[in-house]
């Protein structure tokens, strides 16, 4: 019998999930559990509603209702059809709750601690018309590498590039198409350079372990050509506050809510522990160097769980370019396939 973990992709609460969305994450994912749980494998399957961001807070703004208001909604919502479906969730939880904020924290003192997490000075979008932040997501504009007409101010969907928003060409607000006004802040970024050595040779062992798909795999390194820090908090009053004096009192500065999701992984199976009666039982899953973990999303994931949380994993064992120690949930395992619908 083998310990397998199934991570499931995490719906964002900002509205009902379709059927496409339960055909491309759900799915999947049941049907491979069930099967592993027939074979005898001992499948800790979880997963739950991502709740932290700006469109949460758009959303919110356009109803007149709070975002925790809007996350409550939607996580009923999504909760009960997948209920209904009969998906086979061993936890379904949400990113709201006090254990993930808990764990969230731990794991970037963890990367701080040991030095993959670096503070600089960036410049952040504003629009000139509220005075309000404007998360990178929320600009778009032609992406300065391949061209593509609609990329993202943090990433290019068409050539997978990470950008930032300040070298879009012709950048514009998808709020209110207003050209956004870039001023100094300050934040957090983990250094993927630091930690692209072992980034490497990890995605090089999946290749040879022949279990990724080939187009995952490629994708996968072709982003390591120009890796670069990736700003791990932002300018957002909805989110996970960061653990440090000096940030923790600052009401509009929070942890990136990409940095917060791929860490649900880890806090729900940390959350099914707790319920299950033995707090220590995730670590079977996770510290198990034979344990088999598969990731089931789209392909729009795959950067965050082939790139930033493998990466975060590495900083928190101390596995990268400048050492470190092992941080508090002992040596993570990364992961043995990401497994995408949409590939």
């Amino acid at each position: 019998m083998t310990h397998v973990l199934n991570a499931v992709a995490w719906p964002y609460a900002n509205g009902p999930r379709h059927l496409g969305h339960v055909a491309g994450f759900g799915v999947p994912s049941d049907v491979f559990s069930r099967y592993m749980r027939m074979a005898g494998h001992d499948v800790l399957m979880i997963s739950g509603t991502d709740e932290h961001g700006t469109p949460i807070l758009v959303g919110a703004d356009k109803e007149g209702i709070t975002a925790r208001e809007l996350a409550d909604r939607n996580n009923r919502l999504i909760v009960d059809d997948l209920a209904k479906l009969g998906v086979s969730y061993d936890l379904f939880t949400r990113t709201t709750t006090a254990n993930h904020y808990s764990v969230v924290q731990d794991m970037f003192t963890a990367v701080h601690d040991n030095g993959y997490m670096v503070e600089k000075t960036t410049h952040g979008a504003i629009s000139p018309s509220t005075g309000r932040t404007l998360p990178d997501r929320y600009i778009e504009g032609t992406c300065p590498i391949c061209g593509y007409a609609e990329a993202r101010g943090d990433q290019c969907d068409n050539c997978g590039n990470q950008l930032d928003a300040t070298e879009l060409i012709n950048p514009k607000s998808k709020v209110s198409g207003e050209t956004p006004k870039f001023i100094e802040t300050q934040h957090f970024f983990l250094d993927l350079p630091a930690l692209a050595d072992s980034l490497n040779e990890w995605l090089n062992a999946r290749e040879a372990s022949g279990l990724w798909r080939p187009n995952v795999i490629k994708f996968s390194q072709n982003i390591l050509k120009d890796i670069r820090p990736r700003a791990m908090s932002r300018d957002i009053d909805w989110g996970i506050p960061i653990p440090l004096d000096g940030w923790r009192e600052q009401p509009t500065k929070r942890l990136y809510v990409w940095f917060d999701a791929v860490i649900g992984y880890l806090s729900a199976s940390i959350e099914w522990a707790r319920r299950s009666g033995d707090a220590e039982a995730w670590r079977a899953w996770w510290n198990d160097p034979e344990t088999l973990s598969y990731y089931f999303m789209g392909k729009d994931n795959i950067t965050f769980h082939s790139q930033i949380w493998p990466a975060e994993m590495i900083a928190h064992n101390g596995a990268g370019a400048r050492g470190g120690e092992v941080g508090p949930f002992g040596e993570l395992q990364l992961p043995t396939e990401v497994v995408s619908s949409e590939f």
